[in-house]
């Protein structure tokens, strides 16, 4: 009897540690200091895709048959995978997404999912990390839907879904965030700045404007002037994005700002509207784009001051407005930008190839670009610098300017529609050291009147033939060349 008793107390005692070990694993779904929600009426929903478009299962499946979509509620997972504590939201049965993110956060090498075949509608929401735990995967194999309706979005905000201040936080998947912005673009029509460049085009016929659509004002009131980034990281360090698809933001599609080594590949960004940047980096550094495919409506990539040490290889662009440094030194701000290095790219069908733009009336500097290994396809203007940047009607003239120096294009090869090369740089700050290397370019009629390379202050060397022959580059230095040392930029 004595035995058997103890026997019982064992097995009580096993079950008691299980139970309180299970109690441990498990996500509790409790809101914590750890998350943040942005300006918005709800933060999310979601909908099983598949036959049954009805919604989700269950006893409200047929509770509102014109909306898919249910609020997700309180529910959380219970999984351990080896050491990881794994957070699954399709075991949530509705859970918000800031609360998963406020569990996953407490634990280091957590994984949170978005599981394949739900789609989930988020309003505007920011993933704070300043608490966080480091090296938290995101796995995207679902699809995120932005709202579109005024009360989700306030008064305007400059990003939809933000990611701040974590550590070693990968981002990777199969699925797709998606902006919704097509009720911001056709607004866009009537207020976006013109690229400076599109104003270089020359019609071969006259060609008559059509005019600008008529916006009604109930689209006015329904959507803020301001347009977000569909996803922004700002402050992070050892970021990884992989594999996801971002399409139809209404402005920006992935941002990375004051963020320190990260890398952006296999990922794809496909829309074709006014004012789209593909990838937009500021203030950030070592940084490795690549194996991507982007196509948007302004620049593929976009390099803004305060980047230095960024690498971007194996990338097709088209359509868009190709890669480029800037626009810098805007309303007399000061730029600083270097070792940038763009190769084996492929462009096809973009206004520009690759670009270095400057606003008069800034200073700083641009040091360290090398553009190699440059495939274009019927491609406006395939190399361009333009110190006279201006997405205004009229620009007022300045004597001072972002200073160029140290700029290399080569094996740069391919089609082009307008003009092979536009370099026009600054009187009093002239471009030098401009290095033009294996350039092949051969015209493509494609209803525009067609010219020469064009250079203007621009200071450097040929090496080997060029086609069409470049013979506007001056070689050598100009008789008053800037000092590095006074640009106020690092070395």
């Amino acid at each position: 009897m004595g035995g058997f008793s103890f026997r019982q107390l064992i097995f009580a005692l096993i079950v008691a540690i299980l139970v309180w070990s299970s109690s441990i694993e498990t996500c509790n779904a409790r809101r914590g200091k750890h998350w943040r929600h942005s300006r918005g009426t709800f933060s999310s929903l979601y909908k099983k895709k598949g036959k049954n478009q009805g919604g989700i299962r269950g006893r409200n499946r047929n509770r509102n048959k014109n909306n898919h979509f249910q609020p997700l509620k309180n529910l959380w997972v219970r999984h351990r995978v080896v050491q990881n504590l794994m957070c699954s939201i399709m075991e949530l049965k509705g859970m918000a997404f800031q609360a998963a993110w406020a569990d996953a956060c407490k634990v280091e090498a957590s994984t949170m999912i978005v599981p394949s075949g739900y789609q989930f509608l988020v309003g505007p929401i920011s993933f704070s990390g300043p608490y966080c735990q480091r090296n938290i995967l995101f796995q995207l194999d679902g699809t995120i839907i932005a709202p579109t309706n005024s009360q989700a979005w306030g008064k305007g905000l400059l990003q939809w879904l933000e990611f701040t201040k974590l550590v070693g936080l990968s981002i990777k998947g199969k699925g797709t965030i998606d902006g919704r912005g097509s009720v911001w673009w056709t607004k866009s029509i009537l207020d976006d700045p013109i690229d400076s460049e599109e104003k270089l085009r020359v019609p071969l016929v006259n060609v008559t404007v059509p005019e600008d659509p008529k916006v009604s004002s109930s689209l006015d009131e329904k959507m803020p002037s301001v347009k977000p980034t569909a996803l922004r990281f700002y402050g992070n360090f050892n970021v990884t994005v992989t594999g996801i698809t971002i399409q139809n933001s209404p402005q920006c599609h992935l941002k990375f700002d004051n963020c320190n080594g990260y890398t952006v590949l296999a990922s794809h960004h496909l829309v074709t509207v006014p004012n789209t940047d593909g990838i937009h980096l500021q203030n950030s550094k070592n940084v490795l784009i690549h194996t991507a495919d982007l196509a948007c409506g302004d620049d593929c990539i976009s390099i803004q001051t305060g980047c230095t040490n960024v690498y971007v290889h194996d990338v097709n662009c088209g359509p868009g407005h190709g890669i480029s440094i800037g626009s810098l030194g805007k309303d007399g701000a000061s730029a600083c930008v270097s070792n940038i290095t763009v190769r084996n790219v492929n462009m096809h069908n973009t206004m520009t190839g690759v670009r270095i733009k400057t606003w008069q009336g800034g200073s700083g500097s641009v040091q360290g670009v090398l553009f190699s290994n440059i495939q274009v396809s019927e491609v406006e203007f395939p190399i361009m610098i333009d110190q006279y940047y201006c997405d205004h009607s009229s620009c007022k003239n300045h004597t001072s300017n972002v200073a160029l120096s140290n700029i290399a294009y080569e094996n740069i090869r391919g089609t082009y529609t307008v003009k092979p090369v536009h370099v026009s740089c600054s009187d009093s700050t002239p471009c030098t050291d401009v290095k033009l290397t294996d350039i092949e370019l051969k015209p493509m009629p494609k209803g525009y009147h067609m010219s020469g390379p064009f250079c203007w202050q621009a200071f450097g060397e040929l090496y080997a033939p060029t086609i069409p022959e470049i013979d506007c580059l001056q070689v050598g230095k100009p008789s008053s060349s800037w000092d590095p040392d006074e640009s106020g930029c690092a070395a």
